[in-house]
């Protein structure tokens, strides 16, 4: 630990193997897992929950009080996963009343300039990128990416293995698997190089692409297009993903390509 100009609340919890940089501020109520790194002028504010090997870069702000006028100062926390790299000047604030608690989780890249809001649940393996802005009460899943300077929307949800194009506004839950962008924004078809990365073979990508066309192509409203896949796509885990996806959207869904 390098003692210079640092502050540490003596009712912080330090790991072991903690590397603190100058300028370091750490308040009371704070956790932070063994071997993380946190780098000159980070500032890490009380209700913050930091796991293990995490990489906190300079300037960035972690549980700062809600920017929202409904918080009174209750308890709550910024919860971080373990292995996430929070980069320069990037801000995740803790939560309200609402949920209590906003979540970063494992192995995400939180990069320079970044914002994510109260009450937000991001799921582990996620992207945001550079000077992304996330709104409070946003759910991110698993494997999701934003590409820069995405704009989200407050209680928008974003499904898993999603690509955002970058400078993308976001207003509406996007489904699992697939790619979104233009202006206005809209469905551009599946993350096939994502999905392939990652393991899925062409017999998962063939059904996701078919339940995407019912979706989106049929012609049928979501009630009916929901009913129609139930009925011809094969029952797997892809189907059973974006069904209770569509089913549980309380923003409604992102428009298709040609509506």
């Amino acid at each position: 630990m390098n003692q210079q100009f640092v502050s540490i609340d003596p009712g912080a919890k330090i790991g072991e193997n903690v590397q603190i940089g100058s300028f370091v501020t750490i308040a009371d109520n704070v956790e932070i897992g063994d071997g993380t790194i946190i780098m000159p002028h980070a500032t890490i504010l009380p209700g913050a929950r930091i796991g293990k090997n995490c990489r906190i870069f300079p300037n960035a702000v972690i549980s700062g009080i809600p920017q929202d006028l409904k918080f009174v100062g209750e308890e709550t926390t910024a919860e971080i996963g373990d292995n996430t790299t929070i980069r320069e000047c990037a801000t995740i604030n803790r939560g309200t009343a609402s949920k209590g608690k906003t979540i970063v989780g494992s192995n995400c890249l939180i990069m320079a300039y970044s914002h994510i809001a109260h009450d937000c649940r991001l799921a582990n393996n996620i992207i945001v990128g550079n000077a992304s802005q996330v709104a409070g009460e946003v759910i991110i899943d698993d494997y999701a990416i934003l590409s820069g300077g995405s704009l989200v929307h407050q209680f928008s949800r974003i499904g898993e293995h999603v690509m955002v194009q970058g400078g993308t506004r976001l207003g509406k839950d996007i489904p699992p698997y697939c790619i979104v962008g233009r202006e206005p924004v809209c469905f551009m078809g599946l993350n096939v190089v994502g999905l392939k990365r990652r393991g899925f073979n062409n017999e998962q990508i063939e059904r996701i692409q078919e339940t995407y066309r019912i979706l989106y192509q049929s012609g049928l409203n979501t009630t009916h297009a929901l009913e129609k896949i139930e009925s011809e796509i094969p029952d797997c885990e892809e189907k059973r993903i974006i069904t209770s996806f569509v089913k549980e959207s309380t923003r409604g869904l992102v428009r298709g390509p040609k509506e």
